[in-house]
């Protein structure tokens, strides 16, 4: 979902901030520490979401805990226009492997993130989803032997 061309204020931006480091936290917690009342919090974060400005709250999980193989994934096509583009995202995003995919500029069309459970797991996907595709020309993976940072907070 895009998010509506809203204005954030100094109030909007502390909710996001503490939300960013947990989602969880009840609303009067949440109010108590942007220093605003809970009748506050709780408006503010529904326009928020409703403007599309909070996509969604989930939990992350390390990958550590489940074991697997994150690989890094750069894609390019033989052709790039609109409609191709268009349909290899979206081959690529009802894989559940992938975890995010970035249509690039100045190198390959697509990089992708992807999770599997091991180096096999991989190559099945990869043949499955990328490979089979006729419009592939080329891929290329890296495996992340370490992650050395995981931050997605968006700095506000």
């Amino acid at each position: 979902m895009k998010p509506s061309p809203i204005e954030l204020d100094a109030t909007d931006r502390r909710l996001l901030a503490l939300l960013q480091d947990d989602c969880a936290q009840t609303n009067d917690l949440l109010a108590s520490r942007a220093h605003v009342s809970p009748a506050t919090s709780l408006r503010r974060v529904r326009r928020l979401v409703e403007a599309g400005v909070i996509e969604r709250r989930i939990a992350i999980v390390n990958p550590a805990a489940a074991g697997g193989v994150t690989a890094i994934v750069e894609v390019t096509l033989e052709q790039q226009s609109a409609e191709l583009l268009d349909h290899f995202e979206a081959q690529v995003a009802v894989a559940a492997e992938v975890q995010q995919c970035y249509r690039v500029a100045s190198g390959p069309d697509f990089v992708l993130v992807v999770l599997v459970p091991d180096v096999a797991a991989y190559h099945a996907f990869a043949h499955r989803v990328l490979t089979a595709q006729a419009n592939v020309r080329n891929v290329r993976s890296f495996f992340a032997v370490k992650r050395g940072k995981f931050e997605p907070k968006v700095p506000l």
